[in-house]
């Protein structure tokens, strides 16, 4: 071949990427305006509400049932700017937890994901919603650029949150969705926003009272920071209606607490604590 055609090849092919991306109706304009070509790209359609994970433990519909959501996955890696990402950490903590609840039977469990997947973060919460979860607890590990620090930390919703929540969770359901059981059809934007904030009160009491016992039941085998009760906005703590917590595993920026939670013996402190503060938390719930 001719080393001017080759080079002419060269020039070109970037260009007919360039074409396919933008269409070349954009880049030298419709049929109509001297051309007689225009190159269009399919792309698939919006996907539809992602599927329901399996629900494990006893076949009673009755029994609670925990959805457990190990934070990031697939393209979101999380902390880590080594080789261990905080992805990594999450789902294997996450099944360690939810092994140990089914090995004691009488619980139901969810995870949002098994595998290394990427989930939005109202999806996370969506599944606990249409599960009709009575606990969700999202599992995290924190991040500093700086400094040493280490240990766990326990997350509820902030009172702000909640406020925010309540309006954008009214306006989203359209009235058209229950809370708890109330139907908020034909209720006004102001009546809506009232019943889901009440929803909400109620929902983070019970959420605090399970971050409580996390930190309780975690005394002696879970080292955590001073000040481990923590509350922020989080989004995926805003569900109006599933009680629900984000546990900071530990620090991936620190390497004993690195360490400690890619060892066997640091994951079965996580889910023997953990799995005993679910199962006091449903408990309680249990004799209301």
């Amino acid at each position: 071949m001719p080393r001017s055609l080759q080079l002419a090849l060269i020039v070109f092919a970037p260009f007919a990427v360039f074409m396919a991306m933008v269409g070349a109706d954009r880049a030298f304009g419709a049929p109509g305006r001297g051309r007689d070509y225009v190159l269009r790209i399919e792309l698939p359609a919006a996907s539809a509400e992602i599927g329901l994970p399996l629900v494990a433990g006893p076949p009673d519909a009755s029994r609670p049932l925990v959805v457990i959501d190990a934070g990031h996955g697939g393209h979101d890696p999380g902390a880590g700017q080594g080789p261990i990402k905080e992805k990594m950490l999450t789902l294997a903590l996450a099944q360690a937890l939810r092994n140990e609840l089914l090995a004691q039977g009488g619980v139901r469990v969810a995870l949002t994901r098994s595998d290394d997947r990427y989930l939005l973060l109202p999806e996370r919460t969506g599944i606990a919603r249409r599960l009709g979860a009575d606990l969700f607890l999202s599992i995290h590990a924190d991040s500093v650029a700086a400094g040493d620090a280490s240990g766990a930390s326990v997350y509820t919703l902030s009172e702000r949150g909640s406020d925010e929540a309540a309006v954008r969770m009214a306006e989203r359901e359209n009235r058209a969705d229950r809370i708890n059981g109330v139907t908020l059809a034909g209720q006004s934007d102001a009546i809506s926003a009232i019943l889901v904030d009440l929803s909400q009160r109620e929902t983070q009491a019970q959420a605090a009272e399970f971050a409580r016992l996390v930190l309780r039941e975690g005394q002696g085998r879970i080292t955590f920071r001073p000040g481990p009760l923590q509350s922020a906005a989080f989004i995926v703590l805003k569900a109006p209606d599933v009680p629900s917590v984000l546990f900071e595993s530990g620090y991936i920026s620190n390497s004993k607490d690195t360490a400690r939670l890619l060892s066997r013996e640091g994951q079965k402190a996580f889910a023997d604590a953990t799995a005993q503060a679910i199962r006091v938390y449903f408990a309680r719930q249990s004799i209301r």
